[in-house]
């Protein structure tokens, strides 16, 4: 069983900025940053592979940094001019290579879960 441990939330205000890691037990091919507002569906915000290819939102585009140490097996998001709608627990998720399939922002092909981080971006 893989552990995921984020840290590095908070509160910040509007324009602000926020580093997140999580820290897994053990390599991990995929790992993402996924986040959940109250009332809305999980969505994916960025995720990387181990191979360095990655995919970053639509939403936090230009404004979010994702990055990884494989040897640390440490996945960052460095998150720049926080708005307001980016507030929301933040997860981060890991999954083994599949071949043949691409960088995913679906949650369930996710097999492991962090217990997530609060970001709370106030006017």
């Amino acid at each position: 069983q893989v552990q995921l441990v984020e840290s590095g939330g908070g509160s910040v205000q509007t324009g602000g900025s926020l580093r997140l890691a999580c820290v897994a037990s053990d390599y991990m091919y995929y790992m993402g940053w996924f986040r959940q507002a109250p009332g809305q569906a999980r969505e994916g915000v960025a995720a990387r592979t181990a191979g360095n290819v990655e995919r970053v939102a639509d939403s936090v585009k230009g404004r979010f940094t994702v990055s990884r140490d494989v040897d640390k097996n440490t996945l960052y998001l460095e998150m720049k001019n926080l708005k307001s709608e980016d507030t929301a627990m933040y997860y981060c998720a890991a999954a083994s290579a599949r071949p043949g399939t691409s960088l995913s922002f679906v949650p369930s092909d996710y097999r492991y879960w962090g217990q997530g981080t609060q970001v709370t971006v106030s006017s």
